[in-house]
């Protein structure tokens, strides 16, 4: 899948065209063991099935990646979520942010489909993960979605509730790094209120130590489900 970012790094910005051959979802990538059992209960509830193991990593076709500001659904069981995202480049690692969106009837018939069904939007900027490794538990991860026409504060936690990407990466290649043309989700934080559709999904990833976000948002119009 071809992508278009602008990268920000301390000593330089440019614009680059990528070409994404791989796409995982690192999934249960919390931290703490308590807030992992809380989002697996936060799933439970809408009928997912505990996972056989955490973290657990998701391979999905790199076509299903998307920068529009739309992003059309099949019937009203959806839903967004916010999460770092590193990609593998050959000049290093950078961390942008995307929507890990899912479709949560098919996720209780199997995660691993679910996470198919879905596109998944991510914004059109990176930062240099060189530049914020050393400060990265600061970072703030924020997300809004408009239900009933409100928008709402969906999601808001630091992304020290999450593993670090470095850590994913390791535990699932045994090395520091992944093949370039790569881009992996780093896990997601529960949200405020349960797990809900939206007809708009907006996220942040705040950077209170260098003051600035990436930002990203869609508009999810849901197409009608016929037989």
């Amino acid at each position: 899948m071809f992508l278009e970012f602008n990268r920000i790094a301390k000593d330089r910005s440019d614009r680059i065209g990528i070409e994404i051959r791989s796409l995982i979802i690192a999934g249960w990538a919390g931290r703490d063991a308590a807030a992992i059992e809380h989002h697996i209960e936060e799933l439970a509830a809408i009928g997912v099935p505990r996972p056989s193991t955490t973290p657990l990593y998701y391979r999905v076709a790199a076509q299903t990646l998307s920068q529009s500001s739309e992003l059309a659904v099949l019937g009203p069981d959806s839903s967004g979520e916010v999460e770092p995202v590193v990609v593998a480049l050959a000049d290093g690692l950078w961390i942008g942010i995307g929507s890990d969106h899912t479709d949560r009837k098919a996720e209780a018939s199997g995660i691993a489909l679910s996470k198919q069904l879905c596109g998944k939007p991510v914004g059109t900027e990176l930062w240099s993960y060189a530049d914020i490794e050393g400060h990265w538990d600061q970072l703030i991860l924020r997300s809004w979605a408009t239900i009933n026409g409100e928008r709402v504060l969906y999601q808001d936690s630091p992304v020290s509730t999450l593993r670090t990407p470095r850590d994913l990466i390791r535990k699932h290649t045994g090395s520091d790094t992944l093949p370039a043309g790569t881009l992996m989700f780093c896990g997601t934080p529960g949200a405020i209120g349960g797990i809900r559709p939206a007809t708009r999904f907006e996220m942040e990833l705040h950077d209170p130590v260098l003051k600035r976000s990436l930002t990203h948002g869609y508009d999810i119009p849901v197409l009608p489900v016929v037989s």
